[in-house]
């Protein structure tokens, strides 16, 4: 099992969610969070200067089976992106093991 965390533009993220529905995977938990990154300088839209560094983000934490990793990364690069500077990151790491609370079973079946 993986869990895979990935910041996303928070105006993506009607798309991302559809992404994922659509390649079956269908419980993940977000938040709306605020980070600083490496963007110095501010861009104009509409007449408003704004830092990318500040835009408003969703972080997305999604704990998949191995065989689901690559379509679910998949989903989110494609759906995510919109060849901007900010557009967000991904990161995987490994979950030893997983419980479903109601019943007590374990490992990757208890993600279904």
């Amino acid at each position: 099992m993986k869990k895979i965390e990935a910041i996303i533009r928070k105006s993506k993220f009607e798309d991302v969610k559809q992404a994922l529905h659509s390649v079956e995977v269908n419980f993940f938990s977000y938040w709306d969070v605020t980070g600083v990154g490496n963007e110095k300088e501010g861009h104009v839209y509409r007449g408003i200067s704004y830092s990318t560094s500040e835009i408003q983000r969703r972080f997305l934490s999604i704990v998949v089976n191995d065989n689901f990793v690559e379509r679910t990364i998949d989903a989110i690069l494609k759906s995510a992106a919109s060849d901007k500077v900010g557009d967000g990151k991904i990161f995987i790491t490994p979950v030893d093991e997983a419980y479903r609370i109601r019943t007590g079973e374990k490992g990757g079946t208890s993600l279904n």
